[in-house]
């Protein structure tokens, strides 16, 4: 039987939804108040979902700290307080939550590689979510 473990995070970034692929018209028209040149912030809520057996010798499916420490070295530190259209990983791509999410899942299925990674949720608003699930 398989169990999973879900853990809650937050941090938080600014970005601006805007694309060079439209014209200036388009891109207000697509992203609306979130096309402001001056960019605009969310307060993330990011759950991570990790499953499988349950250890006999220690009654848990991951150590909680292993977890942790990767998002906190890898995602939390990565973007906390950033501007996701100035990294890296944003220059070709609109960093929207969905394009976030994305990235965030890949990130820790690389560096979770001890670890079944099931999905990755990411909360930008109270009512907006986005989810990867790993299939």
């Amino acid at each position: 039987m398989k169990a999973h473990l879900t853990r809650r995070y937050w941090f938080v970034a600014s970005h601006r939804l805007h694309t060079p692929r439209l014209s200036e018209a388009e891109n207000r028209e697509v992203y609306g108040k979130c096309n402001n040149p001056f960019g605009h912030g969310h307060n993330y809520a990011l759950e991570v979902t990790v499953g499988g057996q349950v250890a006999p010798d220690t009654g848990m499916v991951y150590n909680l700290a292993d977890v942790d420490r990767v998002v906190r070295k890898h995602i939390l530190e990565r973007y906390d307080h950033q501007n996701l259209n100035c990294l890296k990983e944003f220059q070709e791509l609109v960093p929207t939550t969905e394009n976030l999410c994305l990235a965030i899942f890949e990130i820790l299925k690389r560096n979770l590689a001890e670890i079944h990674l099931d999905k990755v949720r990411l909360e930008e608003t109270s009512q907006n979510s986005f989810e990867v699930v790993n299939e």
